[in-house]
């Protein structure tokens, strides 16, 4: 079975939740921003968590994998 949900900074995040996947690290230059370099990962309601671009490379894997209802190595969840 395919996967449902995904892990992102300790949250299990359900797949059908995620809006859009930034492609680029977040930068703005503020001296006080705790995710320089993090990719934003935007959820329904205007929410957001914020991914590793490793989590980033395996939440896109996992959305390929569930799209396709492919099974999914989990070693990086």
């Amino acid at each position: 079975m395919p996967p449902v949900f995904c892990v992102i900074d300790d949250k299990s995040i359900p797949l059908y939740r995620i809006m859009w996947i930034s492609n680029l690290p977040h930068f703005c230059g503020h001296d006080d921003c705790m995710h320089e370099g993090d990719y934003e990962v935007r959820l329904e309601q205007d929410e957001s968590v914020w991914a590793s671009r490793e989590e980033r490379n395996g939440l896109l894997q996992t959305i390929e994998a569930w799209q396709n209802g492919d099974e999914l190595d989990e070693d990086w969840r």
